[in-house]
């Protein structure tokens, strides 16, 4: 019999291990409380029901939460009446404006010999066509390096089309070099005289699903109109293209404007003695409007609250204040992180940790570390510690992730447990991204590795800024 993805009786067997200290190879141990206790944690989150419960009433009472949107605000509301019902201190909303740009329509269609429509979405700061849409013949280029390398005036009055695939990794280190096409073809295009430009989505799955995101970070409105196609649908027009001239109708929509309200969501779980001083884990509240942004990032939401919730249900108080921050409008360049760090940069140096869950609600399967050299013990002993969850000791060049990004280049340390992401780029940002997509096992694995290394970090009060000694130092040269 199974009962949350472990067997019942395993359960005993699992505590067991769980709670027996870990010893990293430098020899720093944790305190035998502290590791029962961490072990304890990452047992209670394989009966987790507060993160998943995020999550799905999340996505299904609010749906698509697109940055600076009306939806996106009553995020907001719902998210700080969750919070407090749940039992954290001090939540509250920290505001900041953003640009705001939203799609009204989009459709493409083949004209001509061979009409037929084509399945796309808008690029995030796309802009709107002429009204009733434009007519143009299509170039086809394998790579945004392609386009980049055309002659100036070559795509006069054309559409310029980028037909380059993105590949499945583990780290997700395909999406990085796809997403250039995404980023770059308008104005590439724009250069070469082109009146709008098609990709390839930025995606790894074969359905009829397009793919969308931002275009640029800064906030402005993109060259051209931008869209992008479904992969079988940029397969259609691939062979249409090998079969001769082709010409495409392309109508999009857009609204936008300078200003939007958005926000961070704040809640706390309030420290004791060195209440002053702050773990935080955070992840990201809006989303794109295709899907209900479950696995981006209502996983992600969940995660950290069910990790910090388990923390708040232990006697007592931890050492350490455990801030959870639903970062907003991250979707649209990082806002919130960026309105955060700006916020509390008197406060930076009070910042002991930071993570961000924003990669879906896959396993984790290593963690990584960016800690001071004579605090890379104290990141052995954590990672020692997850092993016993199969979590691989990672290096210490943690990321932290997207909206964390700002803290981490400020001096807080921060810590990246990488999650399997080898199907996530098959939903991201697409139609596909709700709430069936979440396993529910694996989503707890993901509370049980927030909940420990948060509330070590709370609890042993461990410098993660900490130099090497000067006798380390002096052994070294």
């Amino acid at each position: 019999m199974k009962r949350n993805g472990l067997r019942i009786g395993g359960l005993v067997a699992l505590a067991a291990m769980l709670t027996a200290p870990a010893l990293a190879e430098t020899g720093t141990s944790l305190p035998q409380d502290i590791s029962e206790t961490a072990g304890r944690l990452m047992a209670a989150a394989a009966s987790d029901t507060v993160g998943l419960k995020f999550v799905e009433d999340l996505t299904t009472e609010i749906g698509p939460r697109l940055a600076g949107s009306p939806a996106e605000a009553r995020a907001r509301v719902w998210a700080v009446n969750e919070l407090k019902q749940l039992g954290f201190q001090n939540v509250r909303v920290e505001d900041f404006s953003i640009p705001y740009w939203s799609r009204t329509h989009e459709t493409a269609e083949v004209v001509g010999s061979n009409a037929q429509p084509l399945v796309i979405t808008a690029l995030g700061g796309s802009k709107a066509t002429p009204e009733g849409g434009l007519e143009a013949d299509i170039v086809r280029f394998d790579s945004l390096s392609d386009l980049q390398a055309a002659p100036v005036g070559s795509l006069t009055g054309k559409i310029a089309y980028i037909d380059e695939l993105m590949y499945k990794t583990q780290d997700g280190t395909g999406y990085g070099l796809a997403v250039r096409k995404r980023s770059g073809c308008a104005n590439a295009a724009a250069e070469k005289g082109a009146v709008a430009c098609l990709i390839r989505s930025v995606g790894t799955q074969s359905h009829r699903i397009p793919h969308t995101g931002i275009m640029s970070r800064d906030g402005a409105l993109g060259a051209l109109p931008a869209a992008a196609l479904s992969a079988p649908d940029a397969d259609q027009l691939t062979r249409l293209l090998e079969r001769g001239d082709v010409r495409v109708k392309l109508d999009i929509g857009v609204q936008s404007a300078e200003a939007a309200p958005s926000g961070n969501v704040i809640g706390e779980i309030e420290g004791s003695d060195l209440k002053d001083e702050i773990v935080l884990i955070g992840c990201h509240l809006d989303s794109w409007d295709l899907g209900t942004g479950a696995i981006d990032d209502g996983a992600g939401c969940g995660i950290v609250v069910g990790a910090a919730k388990l923390i708040d249900a232990l006697p007592g108080k931890p050492r350490r204040t455990i801030r959870v921050v639903l970062f907003g409008s991250e979707e649209v360049g990082l806002l919130g992180g960026q309105a955060y760090a700006r916020q509390h940069g008197d406060e930076l140096d009070k910042h002991v940790l930071a993570a961000e869950s924003d990669f879906g609600a896959g396993r984790i399967w290593q963690f990584q570390t960016r800690f001071g050299e004579g605090a890379k013990p104290y990141g052995d002993t954590i990672k020692a510690m997850l092993t016993k969850i199969g979590v691989a000791e990672g290096n210490n060049e943690a990321g932290g992730g997207p909206d964390v990004g700002p803290l981490r280049r400020g001096g807080v340390p921060v810590v990246t447990p990488s999650q399997d992401g080898r199907d996530y780029f098959d939903y991201h940002h697409t139609p596909d991204d709700t709430f069936d997509k979440i396993d529910p096992e694996e989503f707890r694995q993901n509370i049980a590795v927030y909940a420990a290394f948060s509330y070590i970090a709370a609890e042993t009060g461990w410098d993660f800024r900490k130099a090497a000694d000067a006798e380390s130092a002096q052994g070294a040269d």
